[in-house]
């Protein structure tokens, strides 16, 4: 398995940032690809119709998300 700072995370991060999840799938970890594709797609989905308000949340969850997939080590 690749570790922090290699090519295999440099990759894993820039699919999360295009597509929540993705990332951390490509590393195997298949409960937290779900748990941050639902959640993150979810508060996208509901956040126009919100006021935005969900953004606050989904923002910072979404750029947590780019950061584990880019440090995790097996």
């Amino acid at each position: 398995m690749a570790e922090q700072g290699s090519a295999g995370n440099v990759i894993a991060a820039l699919a999360s940032v295009f597509f929540p999840g993705l990332g951390q799938l490509i590393q195997g970890r298949i409960l937290p690809a779900f748990l941050f594709f639902i959640f993150l797609v979810t508060g996208y989905a509901i956040g126009p119709w919100l006021l935005f308000i969900p953004y606050v949340i989904v923002l910072p969850v979404h750029l947590w998300c780019i950061i584990d997939a880019a440090k995790f080590k097996p």
